[in-house]
């Protein structure tokens, strides 16, 4: 599993590179101030999740599968999908209620770094 989440990571974190150029390059002028910083904020967050990912990876390979360092894993996965998709939809369409979903992101978040410091706990 450790490899799976290596490779999504990776996916995960070129993703973020492009999205977040796209909303540098294409979006100024385009959007709203306050919808160009909700874009931003969900590019921040897919980034640190995406090295999350990363660090999840490499931790299951040497935790040899723990269950929580997969939750962990899967969490942030979660979380980007919402949070950040959530903000990037809502720059995007200017549809203000997808900022409802965000806070559920958001836990997914904070679960995956529970989850993440837990398994570290019991581990080492």
């Amino acid at each position: 599993m450790g490899k799976l989440f290596i490779f999504i990571g990776a996916i995960v974190m070129a993703l973020a590179v492009a999205i977040g150029a796209f909303g540098a390059h294409g979006l100024e002028g385009r959007i709203s101030e306050r919808m160009l910083k909700n874009y931003q904020t969900g590019v921040q967050y897919h980034m640190i999740h995406g090295i999350g990912l990363l660090f999840v990876g490499v931790l299951s390979v040497k935790m040899l599968g723990n269950q929580m360092i997969h939750g962990a894993g899967w969490a942030f996965l979660i979380g980007i999908v919402l949070f950040s998709g959530s903000l990037y939809v809502m720059a995007l369409t200017g549809i203000t209620k997808l900022g409802a979903i965000t806070p559920i992101g958001g836990l997914a978040f904070i679960v995956g770094w529970i989850l993440l410091g837990i398994a570290a706990m019991r581990h080492f």
